[in-house]
């Protein structure tokens, strides 16, 4: 350390202790108060999925269709 002087050695620890010091202080701000929480995530706009479309149908209904199909042409 006496290669970067006293006063880069003061800055190095200060620079250190607001990087653990920041994420900890979020934490507990946010995980103590889920109000925030949820202000914070309620301003954000996320994935916004369409309305769900009608379902395919089924494979037993597609076999009685493809029956129903080969009936109308065999009658003709």
């Amino acid at each position: 350390m006496s290669s970067l002087g006293t006063s880069k050695g003061i800055l190095e620890i200060a620079k250190f202790g607001l990087y653990v010091t920041i994420p900890i202080v979020l934490m507990y701000t946010f995980a103590n108060n889920t109000k925030n929480l949820q202000k914070f995530m309620g301003n954000r706009s996320y994935i916004v999925y369409p309305p769900e479309a009608p379902r395919p149908p089924s494979p037993e209904e597609l076999r009685e269709m493809a029956r129903e199909l080969a009936r109308k042409n065999n009658n003709r």
